[in-house]
């Protein structure tokens, strides 16, 4: 008899496995988590979906790596932390062992972003003035915050790739004069895209290798600050006429992605 009841027992909960109870929560709270009486019972269905099979043994398209942004706000964050704190996130985000994240791919502003504290390019000049030589190019703001940062996480992982995205030129170089919106006046393509050599350059120098630029970081929404307007035909002139010669004169091996927009 206990047999029997034990044997019954297993049944019910093979049953009730089978089942799943329904509570529902809905957005104008005319329902607040209320049980439904309605059972949903699970069994065996015919799967009509086409299969997708993975075949590990054959490569396509190769990934250069995965990550997300480190925007001028984060690394000013980081560079705030104690440096025990700092040093332990890092490692945790950046170290390539089995106990540790291992971020492969960053990618961070060419000069201010939307998500820095204040405005900054690596040429600003007052009002009224040009410096079409680039002989006031400074990556002074960078050496702030973001630079160490950066050379904290490459001595963690040196192989990490980092790309640059620039959210606006230098304000002389643009129609309107001024941070947000505007378009690059064509006869500041070439200065512009000697401006974008110089900062991979820089930037080697500082021991930060750039793996790779967007030529503008949402080219159609001129609504941020800092921001630029760049539809496709003025990346194409762009890249055609200007930034392209100016990185096979000056060997530079860095890659050119378009198109950085967003979904």
């Amino acid at each position: 008899m206990k047999i029997n009841l034990l044997f019954l027992l297993f049944l019910t909960l093979v049953a009730r496995a089978q089942e799943a109870e329904l509570w529902i929560t809905k957005s104008d709270q005319s329902i607040l988590f209320q049980k439904q009486f309605n059972k949903s019972v699970f069994g065996p269905i015919t799967n009509t979906l086409p299969s997708i099979y993975v075949d590990d043994t054959k490569r396509f398209q190769t990934m250069d790596g995965f990550g997300y942004t480190l925007t001028g706000g984060s690394a000013q964050l980081l560079a705030r932390m104690n440096n025990a704190d700092r040093a332990q996130l890092l490692q945790e985000l950046f170290a390539t062992d089995q106990n540790n994240i291992g971020v492969s791919y960053l990618r961070i502003s060419i000069g201010a972003s939307d998500l820095s504290d204040h405005v900054f390019t690596y040429n600003d000049m007052p009002a009224g003035k040009t410096d079409p030589t680039l002989s006031q190019f400074t990556l002074a703001e960078e050496k702030k915050e973001l630079i160490p940062v950066l050379k904290q996480i490459l001595k963690i992982n040196p192989q990490i790739k980092i790309l640059g995205s620039p959210w606006t030129p230098p304000t002389w170089m643009k129609t309107n004069g001024a941070s947000k919106g505007g378009s690059l006046k064509p006869e500041f393509y070439d200065v512009y895209a000697r401006y974008l050599v110089k900062y991979i350059q820089e930037m080697q120098k500082e021991g930060i290798r750039i793996d790779a630029i967007t030529v503008q970081n949402e080219p159609l929404h001129p609504g941020n600050n800092p921001s630029l307007l760049m539809p496709q035909d003025e990346q194409t002139a762009f890249i055609k006429k200007s930034l392209g010669p100016a990185f096979t004169a000056a060997k530079v091996a860095t890659k050119i992605i378009v198109y950085d927009h967003n979904a």
